[in-house]
């Protein structure tokens, strides 16, 4: 499948194409609801998506070795020294890295703004010394890098026919990450952080010391719900977005947008038990939205051609 897209894409120099599918490899196993989307793009257009989708793994993945024995200065060098290469390479238009080789290359056929990925970097940076942030304003300036710029990023590959399709794209990375944070509100305990507005989880009449205690009460669930609604709120904004972009590109983000999305309704389906569950997607809601995604991405496509 790699071969084929990596051809539909006119990506032919081996050391290129060893890259990009070190990209897909990374979306494929840390990415699984992003990779099945993306199965739904043109093959033309995907090595582009997992090499934007790689590289925000590979920074993520250094913020968040905490399994390793490198210190906190350790990570924070070797993110610092990741952010140095990639915009010197950036500059000289090609890179060494196996993960940023393809990443520069996306870039550059894209024309997509350096901004995004310095906003990226910056919020990746911020993981390391902040763990909290008291108001929501505080944590949109983390969440525009960590997720809107992702889809920022992403927009001219599904070529949007107005600009207006920029803003429905920050929505919908701004709804992603936190239908994210409301799943992972223990998971993210455990790295010492909390990824609730704390005015708002003071406005529930909880701490943080409460949250670190893991109990699910109705305090706590008021809060998820209130986290929640912004979620559905940001996703119904970004729908309208959605028809701006190229007809191909159309049925891939709908369908993420579905089922990433969906995330949420699976947090009230385990009663906002978040701290000894994970909410998932089950496969079959999945499927009920991948297959008829699947159906109008071949119907655009054959229009298309």
């Amino acid at each position: 499948m790699s071969r084929r897209e990596l051809d539909a894409a006119q990506i032919y120099d081996p050391l290129l194409r060893a890259s990009y599918e070190a990209c897909r490899e990374l979306n494929a196993r840390h990415g699984k609801t992003y990779y099945l989307a993306t199965l739904l793009l043109p093959p033309a257009k995907r090595p582009y998506v997992h090499a934007l989708y790689g590289f925000a793994r590979y920074a993520d993945d250094i913020v968040d070795d905490i399994n390793s024995n490198r210190s906190l200065q350790q990570r924070s060098d070797a993110l610092a020294s990741l952010s140095n290469r990639f915009f010197s390479d950036l500059a000289r238009g090609r890179s060494d890295d196996n993960v940023c080789r393809a990443v520069i290359d996306t870039v550059h056929r894209w024309q997509i703004p350096h901004a995004h990925f310095e906003a990226f970097l910056n919020s990746m940076s911020m993981d390391l010394n902040v763990s909290e942030y008291q108001t929501y304003d505080d944590l949109y300036t983390y969440v525009y890098g960590s997720a809107a710029v992702i889809g920022l990023q992403m927009v001219p590959i599904l070529e949007p026919s107005s600009p207006k399709a920029l803003s429905s794209a920050t929505d919908l990375g701004v709804a992603f990450q936190l239908a994210n944070f409301v799943r992972d509100v223990g998971e993210d305990l455990q790295r010492g952080r909390v990824y609730l507005p704390m005015q708002e989880v003071e406005s529930f009449g909880l701490t943080r010391a409460d949250l670190e205690r893991r109990v699910v009460d109705d305090r706590l669930r008021h809060l998820l719900d209130h986290q929640i609604a912004r979620v559905r709120m940001l996703a119904a904004r970004a729908r309208q977005g959605i028809d701006l972009l190229h007809p191909t590109s159309r049925p891939c983000i709908e369908a993420a947008r579905v089922l990433y999305c969906g995330i949420v309704d699976e947090v009230e389906r385990i009663d906002y038990d978040v701290f000894a569950k994970r909410a998932t997607v089950p496969m079959r809601r999945r499927l009920s939205v991948a297959l008829p995604a699947w159906r109008r991405a071949m119907h655009e496509r054959r229009r298309a051609a």
